[in-house]
C-alpha cells in the first residue's frame, strides 16, 4: 500500500466519526449510535473507498506522508494551475490534521474552478468542520448544500448534506437525502450506517439512557456560570453565539462534550456525557478536564483571531458550579 492510500485510509476514518456523532448527540438514538460504532472500522473505509473517485498515484512508500505532502505542497509552487494537485493536497493535509492548510488547498482548487468542482467545495465544508471540533455551523452547512447542486449523485454530497439538514431540524429532507443515498447502492456497511439514522429520524424506540448506562457517567457532570470580563468590552449582539467545550488537558482531538447557545450572558451551562459528540469520547466523574467558553460574532465555530475566551480547570463529580469567565482573545 502506498503512502497515499495510507492517507486515504485515515481520511476514511475521520469520515466515519462525522457519520456517528449526529446519532451521538441525541440521547434517544445512543444504541444506535454504539451500533454504528460496531461497524465503524469496515464501514468508514467502505464509505470513502465507495464515494471517492480519486486515483491515489503510486509514490516511494519508504516516504513519511508528511515528506511527500511536502513534496506536492514544492511541486505545487511550481505548477500553481494544477487543480488536480491541490485537491490531493487538501485532502492529504486533512488525513495529518493540517486543517488550516487544507482549506487553503480547496479554496486554491475552488478558485482555479471558478467554483464548479465538488471536490473543492466539499473538501472546503470538511476542512472547517475538522478545524471546528467536528462541529457543522451555517457556513459549513452551506458549502455542503452547493456541494451537492454541483454533484448530486455524489454519495459523499449527499451523506453530508443530509447531515446539513439534519442540524436545521429539517428531518424530511435529511430522510430523503438519505434515502437518494440508499438508491445509489453503497456497500453493506455503509447501507447499515445509512439505515439506522434514517430510523433514528424516523423516531425509532431505543433506551433513553442505554449510552451512558453501559459506561456508567449517569452522575457525571460539569457546570459553569459563564460571564464576559468588564475590561473586556465585548457586546454580545442577538446574533451572538457561545460555544462551551470540554476537552482533556494536553491531549488534541475532538472534544469530550460541547454546547452551543446564544450568546445571552451572564448564563449557567451544564454539560454531562450526553453531549458527548463522540462514542467513546466522554469524561467520567473524577476526570480533571478544561472547560473553555467562546464567543462568535457570527455564530461559525470556526476559530478566529480575536474571539473572546476563556479557561478553567474542572474536577468532575468534586467542583459545583464555577464561575467561568471570558476574560482573553484568540491569537
Amino acid at each position: 500500500m502506498t503512502i497515499f492510500l495510507i492517507i486515504a485510509a485515515l481520511a476514511a476514518i475521520a469520515t466515519a466519526l462525522f457519520v456517528i456523532r449526529p446519532l451521538w448527540r441525541d440521547r434517544s438514538t445512543r444504541t444506535a449510535a454504539l451500533v454504528t460504532a460496531v461497524l465503524l472500522s469496515a464501514g468508514s473505509a467502505a464509505f470513502y473507498a465507495w464515494s471517492s473517485r480519486w486515483e491515489w498515484p503510486e509514490v516511494d512508500a519508504a516516504s513519511t506522508p508528511t515528506a511527500m505532502v511536502a513534496k506536492l505542497a514544492r511541486r505545487l509552487e511550481r505548477e500553481p494551475e494544477d487543480v488536480q494537485g491541490w485537491l490531493m493536497l487538501g485532502r492529504s493535509q486533512i488525513a495529518l490534521g493540517q486543517y488550516r492548510l487544507a482549506l487553503r488547498a480547496f479554496q486554491r482548487a475552488d478558485r482555479l474552478e471558478g467554483g464548479r468542482n465538488a471536490e473543492a467545495v466539499l473538501g472546503m465544508a470538511e476542512a472547517l468542520m475538522s478545524q471546528a471540533d467536528n462541529v457543522m455551523d451555517e457556513r459549513t452547512g452551506r458549502l455542503f448544500e452547493r456541494g451537492l447542486e454541483l454533484a448530486p449523485d455524489s454519495g459523499r454530497a449527499l451523506f453530508f448534506a443530509a447531515i446539513a439538514a439534519q442540524e436545521r431540524n429539517e428531518n424530511a429532507l435529511a430522510i430523503t437525502r438519505f434515502e437518494r443515498l440508499l438508491a445509489t447502492d453503497p456497500p453493506p456497511e455503509v447501507r447499515s450506517l445509512i439505515e439506522t439514522q434514517i430510523a433514528a429520524l424516523r423516531g425509532a424506540p431505543a433506551p433513553a439512557d442505554a449510552g451512558a448506562a453501559a459506561t456508567g457517567k449517569t452522575d457525571a457532570r460539569i457546570t459553569v456560570s459563564v460571564s464576559v470580563a468588564p475590561s473586556l468590552n465585548v457586546r454580545t449582539d442577538a446574533g451572538a453565539t457561545l460555544f462551551v467545550f470540554v476537552r482533556a488537558p494536553g491531549r488534541p482531538g475532538p472534544p469530550l462534550a460541547a454546547k452551543r447557545m446564544a450568546a445571552a450572558l451572564p448564563a449557567t451551562v451544564v454539560l454531562t456525557p450526553e453531549d458527548s459528540m463522540l462514542p467513546g469520547v466522554a469524561f467520567n466523574a473524577g476526570d480533571t478536564v478544561e472547560v473553555s467558553a467562546k464567543i462568535s460574532a457570527d455564530g461559525s465555530a470556526t476559530p478566529k483571531s480575536g474571539d473572546p475566551v476563556g479557561t478553567i480547570r474542572y474536577t468532575v463529580g468534586r467542583d459545583g458550579a464555577l464561575p467561568l469567565v471570558i476574560d482573553g482573545r484568540s491569537p
